[in-house]
């Protein structure tokens, strides 16, 4: 029996097996992740080493090369380039796409480790450092302070780095410019020489009266204390205090020699919002999550961090991942709507009939809902490449189920049974409908076949838009002749 006649003579079968595709795939849109490309997996490694005092000639010779000749027979290996300056030696090691980075990493490591025994007395180990998409920051916000600027940096680690760094998803939580309390000890030359005092003494004098140390313990019956020294200095002013000698019987305090005063450390980066100088709050995601929903979440959380920081810190996003994101996204969902409207007037203009506009219309949804399930079940993302390729495909899902409706309707029109005409009908052009589809999948099944960068763009694409029209080919061959065969007259 072919599968037109039986879709015909089990219309309620038929029709569930569409009803749970909708139903499936209504079910993985929920479900699935929203980002702004697929994701792309990296194939680079850095390696980085110091070699202080040297210039950037003696770390060519003497530490890069050397780094160079025992890492070029990892395996995999692409392509290698270092750059050496004063003091410090990088290497960037790019592999193979497809090879796996974390084993990459322990091929790059056993090397490095032979290798350790021949780098240049000074030389410190080389580091490794893996790089990802997942590492690229995902939101930043900058924070600014008028009477807090002085404790914003801890007031941002403890209050705000720690809440947020809990947050489902979130990967790091890194505060970064934010101005560091130092206390400053401004001395007078002329007043040391004249006391015969140096700089070099008098930091030796405040190192040892600023400690927090154990002092072991001591028994008292049967009971066992502990002691510890804590001598650390709780307001500068306790500064000006210390002795720093004798000098003709008289005691040489601090503030005789030096002026104390409470600021800020002096940094080679500072953050400033709109000439306000703050911080920065850098926001990384855990791989595999969604950068919407962390974002999200971290908003949520952040509005409850914000009623208990002091009121004149203030917290505002200067880079949203989200934003980007959700616009793309309501852009092209905006675009697949007007194309979905256009393809709904231009059909029912050429067949002149709403019954068989929206038969037609109808394998749109069904065709489009089934390829989510695809981005669902493999982990992928709705994202540029995957909603483009949905809206690619909405004119070409229709050609099938306008071919077989209105071959049908002909049979109809010329006084047949309707499920003769239904079967008949889709009969006379399946081979053409199936033939025409093998034609489309010609073109976008060897995209899945591209390795590399480029597969990982296209390769959603081509998965997408075949699944698209093997599922409107389907849908063409069985629900279409399927629905119109009930009814007496065409239209």
């Amino acid at each position: 029996m072919s599968i037109y006649r039986t879709s015909v003579n089990h219309p309620v079968t038929t029709a569930l097996i569409f009803v749970a595709f909708a139903i499936l795939g209504l079910f993985s849109l929920t479900r699935l992740p929203v980002d702004n490309f697929p994701d792309v997996e990296s194939n680079v490694i850095m390696v980085m080493s110091s070699y202080p005092g040297a210039s950037a000639e003696d770390v060519e010779n003497n530490l890069t090369k050397v780094l160079e000749n025992s890492l070029n027979g990892v395996a995999n290996l692409k392509d290698i380039t270092s750059n050496s300056r004063e003091n410090i030696s990088v290497l960037t090691l790019e592999f193979e796409y497809g090879t796996d980075i974390e084993v990459a990493t322990n091929d790059v490591r056993d090397k490095l480790s032979m290798a350790s025994q021949t780098l240049p007395d000074g030389a410190s180990s080389p580091t490794i450092f893996k790089f990802s998409a997942d590492d690229m920051p995902i939101m930043i916000m900058s924070a600014t302070a008028n009477q807090s600027v002085s404790a914003l940096d801890k007031i941002l680690d403890e209050r705000v780095a720690t809440p947020l760094a809990r947050v489902t998803g979130v990967g790091t939580v890194s505060v970064n410019g934010a101005p560091q309390r130092e206390i400053h000890v401004y001395c007078d030359p002329n007043k040391l020489e004249a006391y015969g005092l140096s700089i070099a003494s008098i930091s030796q004098v405040i190192a040892a009266e600023n400690r927090n140390v154990p002092s072991g313990s001591i028994d008292i019956g049967s009971d066992t204390y502990t002691l510890r020294i804590k001598k650390e200095f709780q307001d500068p002013s306790e500064l000006e205090n210390i002795v720093l000698g004798n000098v003709n019987g008289g005691v040489i305090y601090l503030r005789d020699v030096a002026r104390v005063t409470d600021g800020l450390e002096e940094k080679s980066q500072e953050s400033y919002t709109n000439g306000v100088r703050g911080a920065q709050i850098i926001i990384q995601k855990q791989s595999g999550y969604n950068t919407v929903n962390v974002i999200r979440g971290v908003k949520k959380e952040l509005a409850k961090l914000q009623r208990n920081l002091p009121s004149d810190i203030k917290i505002t996003p200067v880079v949203d991942s989200s934003d980007n994101i959700l616009r793309t996204i309501s852009s092209l969902k905006e675009t697949i709507l007007i194309t979905f409207l256009v393809v709904m007037l231009i059909v029912y203009i050429f067949l002149g009939r709403w019954k068989g506009t929206l038969i037609v219309v109808l394998s749109i949804p069904i065709a489009l809902l089934a390829s989510l399930m695809y981005l669902f079940a493999t982990g992928n993302t709705l994202n540029i490449i995957s909603m483009s390729a949905l809206s690619i495909a909405i004119g070409m899902v229709v050609d099938d189920a306008i071919v077989v409706l209105e071959n049908v309707t002909t049979h109809l029109e010329r006084g047949e049974k309707p499920k003769e005409a239904a079967v008949h009908g889709t009969a006379e052009v399946g081979i053409s409908v199936i033939a025409s589809t093998l034609t489309m999948l010609c073109v976008f099944l060897p995209l899945t076949m591209i390795s590399g960068m480029a597969g990982i763009m296209f390769k959603q694409l081509g998965w997408i838009v075949s699944i698209i029209m093997i599922v409107s080919t389907t849908a063409a061959l069985t629900l279409v002749p399927m629905l119109p065969s009930p009814a007496d007259t065409p239209g």
